[in-house]
């Protein structure tokens, strides 16, 4: 399989060539973790399909996709629960593959966090330095540590029953943490949280990824989720890694249509002259103008446009999202922000629809095979 990479070579039209490695073509044997082809099958069924991929020291990745599209399954292989069809698994420079999970250098934190409801918070973070024979002073003071990290300094006599959600979480975070392994895993850990306590967990968890220095790996089905912590993210669908990068570059120039959409709304314009393949553009990377202002109004880039009559015109306060028909028939969303009451369009008004060529990007319906 190939995927794109941020430090692959344009295509043309700025769209990412295909690359088969994320870290580049002879990437250093340093890595955090170095996945060489790794592909998980279950009988007939493809779980994971022939991924290479090299995490950095102390680099914050996701794994990003809808269920079932192989993310947990390489996480698992990962951590050692499953083990690959084929393949091979580099933690630090060392062949993990065969290893079983307690001889691998990670640990990880799961959704359910999995917490000793008979045991208190000290003694639950503590636990896995017991086992490995930790002097008693030191235990103290790195439980102490970790838990004032994570904003629990205090808590360490309640039990996991006297918690919040995001309280347990935490705990399970620190006892992840105590253990100062050289990679996280973390499967969707805020899947249970609602979503105002995710957004402050996302700002903390970034936070305390910084703070320790650990690479991450973190999967999520959360595009904003993953956009927000992550330094690169691997979209992934069908078993198929079809887009690696940053998010920046993964959400601007996707390289296929699938990631284009995964990632937010995309619009679909007319094929460039002499091919069949499709532009994409991004709903705020478009200008709305009614025809009625005439060619000087507004702050009108200049490139192409289209003309088009709203459909939909729905008011969020501070921007408005529009529906258009262009007059050979694409419906196109247009989003823009409120500045001047007297510039909003209204359904069924006449209007332009502009955009800068450079924020157009070409959209293949899936990565070239290898």
């Amino acid at each position: 399989m190939t995927v794109a990479s941020e430090t692959s070579a344009s295509a043309p039209g700025g769209a990412p060539a295909p690359s088969t490695t994320a870290g580049g073509a002879g990437a250093s044997s340093g890595a955090a973790v170095r996945l060489d082809g790794i592909g998980r099958r279950f009988g007939d069924s493809v779980a994971v399909e022939r991924i290479d991929l090299e995490l950095a020291p102390g680099e914050f990745f996701a794994l990003l996709g809808p269920s079932g599209c192989g993310k947990t399954t390489t996480l698992r292989m990962v951590g050692g629960f499953e083990t690959p069809s084929y393949g091979r698994i580099s933690l630090g420079g060392r062949d993990v593959t065969d290893l079983p999970p307690y001889r691998r250098d990670v640990n990880t934190v799961f959704q359910s966090y999995a917490l000793f409801p008979h045991l208190s918070v000290f003694d639950n973070v503590a636990f896995g330095l017991r086992r490995t024979g930790v002097a008693k002073g030191q235990i103290k003071e790195r439980v102490n540590r970790y838990l004032e990290m994570v904003g629990l300094h205090g808590f360490g006599r309640r039990t996991p029953g006297q918690l919040s959600g995001g309280q347990q979480q935490r705990v399970a975070l620190a006892r992840a943490l105590v253990n100062e392994p050289k990679v996280l895993l973390l499967d969707e850990p805020m899947g249970a949280l609602d979503a105002r306590i995710r957004k402050t967990m996302q700002v903390e968890l970034k936070r305390i990824q910084r703070e320790v220095g650990i690479t991450f790996l973190y999967v999520t089905h959360d595009q904003s989720e993953a956009m927000a912590m992550a330094d690169r993210l691997a979209v992934m669908n069908k078993g198929i890694a079809e887009d690696i990068g940053t998010p920046d570059r993964v959400y601007d120039r996707p390289a296929t249509h699938f990631v284009a959409d995964f990632l937010g709304t995309c619009n679909l314009l007319p094929a460039p002259s002499g091919t069949t393949e499709r532009l994409g553009i991004r709903p705020e990377k478009l200008h709305l103008h009614r025809v009625a202002e005439g060619a000087g109004a507004g702050a009108q880039p200049t490139g192409e446009n289209l003309h088009a009559r709203v459909e939909t015109a729905t008011y969020f306060g501070a921007s408005s999202e529009y529906v258009v028909r262009t007059a050979n028939g694409d419906s196109l969303i247009v989003y823009a922000q409120n500045v001047h009451d007297s510039a909003r369009a209204h359904e069924g008004d006449d209007v332009e629809v502009s955009w800068a060529p450079e924020h157009a990007f070409p959209l293949p319906d899936a990565p070239a095979a290898a």
